[in-house]
């Protein structure tokens, strides 16, 4: 048996975030994270960067509001602004020294704007500044005296005793392993296994959004699924981040038209889920879409190189444009939080992408998720100290029974996949809707058999993507509203006879 002050279930920037806040407190703190290397972290991909208040706190918050359709909860975005700046300089610039882009002039910050910000008021490092942030913090948290990271470690089940969360079971043995926490917190990133094309890295099965749903937690906005309109087109996606349109890169369609001028008044700098289904349009009338980089006012390699390099790996030629389409990269919704990341369940928070803060709404603003994940995660960490691990009965993980197929897992993964891409994609229908819940409650019931009697983290991790998956049909299925990324398609009316 195990105990610990804090459990901090994930090593993005809110599971790291949420690991400071507590340390900082005096507490004691277990990390255990699924990750093997910093890459296996959805916020080691981050590329375009974190925003700041930049000159006008208020315009910011606006254009939060603005790019929520109006869905946000203005109290969480109040939170977030008035938090911003302090936790950006604290943590990033005073304690990790993040060597944020300069302009070579001044050695002034240079701040560069995305996709519905109203000013430059991004800070990054190229067009990945995610790894710049994250390998840092990792670094400073493994020097630290009371934090201990387990890499390569699965949280199976949370640990509940009378609506009250206990810990975790882990998969440190065969069976599972009991770490008993004052409190846990969950930083498990997205969910981009549950569709075939994801900005996100593999892994991302919305373990912490399924443990906590099956505990009996709140979960919100789970139909609110965002793609982004500009990842490369081909095999192995990648994100050409916002930070080139909003540099000047413009989209042009098959017949070499730009054509995001006849969707949205603010064209290529258009809320993200405006954008992304213009892309898809456009490739299904003229069978592609490119983002042309000639435009930029400095040349695309030397602007974005990290861009560059990936481009050329994969034989792109992008003074010819670069292929893209729209591809899975956030979930706005997840396990419903208030402003200092406390779930439904007594000892439970949540934080970063796994949570559903309210920021968000309907849509998320560029670059706003690292920001996010940084202050909910101190904010959580800081108030989750101070309650004594307490001892209760664990759930026993059964293996009892042979091995599944080589396949099996992956099997079920390709079925889900391809339900969720063919019915709860960028346009739904309630029809289609309809149908996914069928197929994943089918699922979902399959793989639920296999789990009471076999303990494998492939197969848990089956077992979250089914529960979440079918959280974001059942969500979508019951907004009939057409808002932000949830674009719901209305059956023609019948002819009157």
């Amino acid at each position: 048996m195990r105990e610990t002050d804090v459990l901090v279930v994930g090593t993005g920037i809110a599971g790291c975030a949420a690991a400071l806040g507590a340390a900082r407190e005096g507490a004691d703190v277990l990390v255990v994270t699924k990750a093997e290397k910093p890459e296996d972290a959805s916020s080691d991909w981050a590329q375009g960067g974190i925003s700041t208040t930049g000159t006008d706190p208020e315009t910011f918050t606006q254009d939060i509001l603005d790019a929520s359709a109006g869905t946000a909860d203005e109290d969480a975005v109040d939170v977030l602004v008035e938090n911003a700046d302090e936790a950006v300089a604290d943590v990033l610039v005073d304690t990790l020294g993040v060597d944020f882009d300069v302009e070579a002039d001044t050695d002034e910050f240079d701040y560069t704007r995305e996709a519905a910000h109203s000013e430059e008021r991004i800070l990054h490092v190229d067009a990945s500044t995610g790894r710049h942030i994250l390998r840092p913090f990792l670094n400073f948290l493994a020097d630290h005296d009371s934090v201990e990271i387990l890499e390569d470690t699965a949280a199976l089940e949370l640990v509940t005793h009378e609506g009250r969360v206990h810990g975790a079971m882990l998969d440190t043995e065969t069976t599972g392993e009991p770490v008993y926490a004052g409190t846990t917190i969950l930083a498990t990133g997205g969910i981009g296994d549950l569709f075939e094309r994801s900005t996100n890295p593999a892994g991302s099965t919305g373990d912490g959004i399924a443990m906590a749903a099956l505990a009996g937690a709140d979960v919100a906005d789970m139909e609110f699924v965002q793609f982004h309109p500009t990842a490369y087109a081909g095999d192995d996606p990648f994100l050409l981040s916002e930070a080139i349109r909003g540099e000047g890169g413009l989209l042009r369609n098959g017949d070499g038209e730009r054509f995001m001028p006849d969707y949205h008044a603010d064209a290529e700098l258009a809320p993200r889920d405006v954008v992304a289904r213009a892309v898809q349009d456009e490739i299904d009338a003229t069978g592609a879409v490119t983002l042309d980089v000639s435009t930029l006012e400095e040349p695309f390699d030397e602007a974005f190189p990290d861009l560059a390099a990936k481009c050329a790996e994969r034989g792109v030629d992008w003074e010819s444009g670069i292929p893209v389409a729209p591809c899975e990269h956030f979930l706005c919704g997840g396990v419903d939080v208030d402003h200092v990341g406390s779930t439904s369940l007594d000892r439970l928070y949540a934080v970063g992408e796994c949570a559903r803060t309210g920021v968000h709404g309907a849509n998320r603003l560029a670059s706003t998720s690292l920001l996010e994940g940084l202050v909910w995660g101190l904010r959580a960490g800081e108030d989750a100290v101070g309650v004594r691990p307490e001892a209760v009965e664990a759930p026993e993980l059964l293996d009892r029974d042979p091995d599944l197929p080589e396949r099996f897992a992956a099997e079920k993964f390709h079925r889900l996949r391809r339900t969720m891409d063919e019915y709860v994609g960028l346009r739904r229908t309630p029809d289609d809707l309809g149908r996914a819940q069928a197929v994943l409650r089918r699922l979902k019931g399959e793989v639920d058999a296999y789990v009471r009697t076999r303990t494998a983290r492939d197969l848990y991790e089956l077992r979250n993507a089914s529960v979440t998956a079918l959280l974001v049909a059942r969500a979508a299925a019951e907004n009939d509203e057409s808002v932000g990324c949830h674009y719901v398609e209305q059956p023609a009316a019948a002819d009157a006879d």
